[in-house]
């Protein structure tokens, strides 16, 4: 099977919530209704049959712009291939996306260009977020709503919806897990190291600090902490000063699956196996690894480029006036933020929204 065949058939099973009345909001707002005779209290029939839906059938046509960043490295490959994969499953969507850039001025004159062709809906992944809220503003004003993914604009105005990874939920899920697996192995007082990413990023901040609120809520410390720069070559120099820094580890949390290739050769180079290392992003490698259970890392926490897809989706459902079906509202939210999921030996089958490393 070809890695797209592998990909439409990943999207193909990805239910979003969409279709299908809100059953169960239905059945616990009329359990908690006491005066069944009392009209203007029951609202029961409101809320199990909401008027505006979305579902996989066919809609009227809408024709979405899309622009993100240039596919310099696994993850940002991935954005722009599940969103077209994913556009591509709705017949009557039309995928209308620029060549990814780093060049921001380029990037803006390539949205500039799809507000002229006046797609229906926009999908923007900003290079840069506050350089690109301008434009994102411009859209919106011009009657095109806008879908942010991934790098917030700095202005709320700038679009209709905001949809992203959850950094500091990463760092907890991590920090989670390494709890778990001291309390069943009976460490008490383990040491645990991190190797974040560009330690002056916010994301790494946020992630760094979910990762220290979760070991203290289990009443642990973190341990040594060396950053590197979300590159192979960077996690392998950062590794080796850890590891010549703690002769013993208990636990290692590494931010960034990419740099997590060359986490992982440091740790060949050096013989060491006396810990669990868990990483970050859900790349392929990792999980393929995790799955094998012959090495130290045993588990990554999600940011999965999954989330162009769902931006996909969303954005069709937006173009077409429908709503989640989940939610008893009409039109889709305006701010979704994903849950860093924890992947094991155990599920690791479960996922396919990899991307290499």
């Amino acid at each position: 099977m070809s890695k797209d065949e592998q990909i439409s058939r990943a999207l193909g099973r990805r239910g979003f919530l969409f279709g299908g009345a809100a059953i169960g909001a239905g059945v616990v707002l009329t359990a908690c209704t006491n005066s069944s005779d009392d009209e203007e209290n029951d609202v029961s029939g409101l809320v199990a049959a909401p008027s505006s839906q979305a579902s996989d059938a066919p809609g009227t046509p809408v024709t979405i712009g899309f622009s993100a960043p240039a596919a310099d490295h696994g993850w940002m490959a991935a954005i722009t291939t599940y969103a077209r994969e994913q556009a591509e499953a709705f017949p009557e969507v039309t995928f209308n996306a620029t060549e990814g850039t780093n060049d921001v001025n380029l990037q803006i004159s390539q949205v500039e260009t799809l507000i002229n062709d006046q797609v229906d809906v926009l999908v923007i992944l900003p290079h840069d977020g506050k350089a690109l809220t301008e434009i994102g503003r411009k859209a919106t004003q011009a009657g095109i709503p806008v879908i942010n993914l991934d790098r917030e604009f700095s202005d709320a105005l700038a679009y209709r919806l905001f949809i992203a990874g959850n950094n500091y939920g990463m760092g907890v899920a991590a920090g989670n897990f390494i709890a778990e697996q001291m309390k069943a192995k009976g460490v008490s007082n383990p040491v645990i190291g991190e190797i974040p990413g560009i330690d002056s990023l916010p994301l790494t901040q946020e992630r760094s600090q979910g990762f220290k609120d979760a070991l203290a809520a289990a009443g642990l410390k973190l341990g040594p902490r060396v950053p590197a720069e979300f590159t192979v070559e960077s996690g392998e120099r950062a590794a080796s000063n850890l590891l010549q820094a703690a002769p013993k580890l208990d636990a290692v949390w590494n931010h960034d699956d990419d740099q997590g290739i060359g986490v992982l050769q440091a740790v060949k180079n050096a013989g060491r196996d006396e810990f669990i290392m868990v990483g970050g992003a859900g790349s392929g490698t990792a999980v393929k690894d995790i799955a094998a259970d012959n090495t130290v890392l045993k588990a990554t926490v999600t940011y999965s480029p999954s989330m162009s897809a769902s931006a996909i989706r969303l954005a069709r459902a937006i173009g077409q006036g429908k709503g989640m079906s989940d939610l008893v509202e009409h039109e889709v939210p305006s701010r979704i933020i994903l849950t860093s999921e924890t992947i094991t030996k155990e599920n690791a089958a479960d996922y396919k929204f990899g991307f290499a490393s």
